[in-house]
């Protein structure tokens, strides 16, 4: 199935679940959790802080991957990344610099791994992990970093229960 006939098609709207597509184009369904939700929005909130430098946050990212669509949990793209492939698409043909993925428990490492490697191939210049306890795991292409190369600001743990 095309991405844009997943988006578009009637019986997949108001679903409780992220939906992306793998490399055979069957549509995969993650369900996510209240925890879950919450790191998302904090590091989401950490990314419009950093909107100052030139770019802009994308909560529920469709970028395309030699194994299908996947949906980022939250990315960040430079003005430059806009410039190239604007704001009013289906899905992105290419990954943005910085791709989050949240741990929960419908998201295993293994496939959190899996589609580290694909967005790196697809472009991203950095993978951050949060894991169900917060601690923020970055890496690049050669591997795990102490902290972000692009956001050295960004913490190395997102506490939600600082509300």
């Amino acid at each position: 199935m095309e991405w844009r006939e997943v988006v578009e098609h009637p019986s997949l709207q108001d679903l409780p679940f992220k939906i992306e597509t793998n490399e055979w184009g069957e549509i995969v369904m993650t369900p996510a959790t209240g925890t879950h939700s919450i790191y998302q929005s904090l590091i989401n909130e950490w990314f419009v802080r950093l909107e100052e430098k030139g770019g802009r946050s994308i909560v529920e990212c469709p970028v395309q991957t030699s194994a299908g669509t996947k949906v980022a949990d939250i990315a960040w793209g430079s003005a430059a990344f806009f410039t190239k492939h604007g704001v009013r698409v289906t899905s992105f043909p290419q990954s943005p610099e910085i791709v989050v993925e949240v741990k929960s428990p419908s998201n295993s490492l293994k496939r959190m791994e899996g589609k580290k490697q694909l967005y790196f191939e697809a472009g991203a210049r950095e993978v951050w992990f949060c894991d169900e306890g917060g601690l923020m795991h970055f890496f690049n292409r050669d591997g795990e970093l102490k902290r972000s190369e692009l956001f050295g600001e960004f913490p190395e743990r997102i506490d939600i229960d600082l509300m």
